[in-house]
């Protein structure tokens, strides 16, 4: 776990600062930001997985973490990125499948189903 830098996207302030503060209490290094501006500049942070939320109220209207994890696995310099969308929905399972996201963690989740995603893609 040490050295290993996840990359937190969430628009919920709660629910990004109870992520962050879990994994960095694992020994995970960790980014976190409210939008998907961030995803910018990923040769500064590279990440070495992206939890990022599918229904991010963000800066570009019709961005979803959908989008942007298929974006991300189009592109050959973050293709290698594992990426877990985060949602409620009830068809996350298929919303992650269609952005070829490498799993999926449904909410409400609790920190061991956090954990055990994290592991699994690192």
């Amino acid at each position: 776990m040490a050295n290993k830098t996840i990359l937190v996207i969430e628009d919920d302030k709660d629910i990004r600062d109870t992520v962050t503060y879990a994994l960095e209490q694992e020994g995970y290094n960790v980014i976190s930001s409210e939008n998907s501006k961030i995803l910018k500049s990923l040769e500064h942070h590279k990440p070495d997985l992206i939890l990022l939320d599918n229904w991010l109220t963000d800066w570009k209207s019709d961005a979803n973490g959908q989008q942007l994890s298929k974006e991300l696995k189009a592109d050959p310099n973050t293709s290698h990125i594992p990426v877990i969308i985060v949602s409620a929905v009830s068809n996350i399972a298929e919303i992650a499948e269609a952005g070829q996201s490498d799993g999926y963690l449904k909410k409400p989740f609790d920190l061991i189903e956090l954990f055990d995603v994290v592991k699994r893609h690192i």
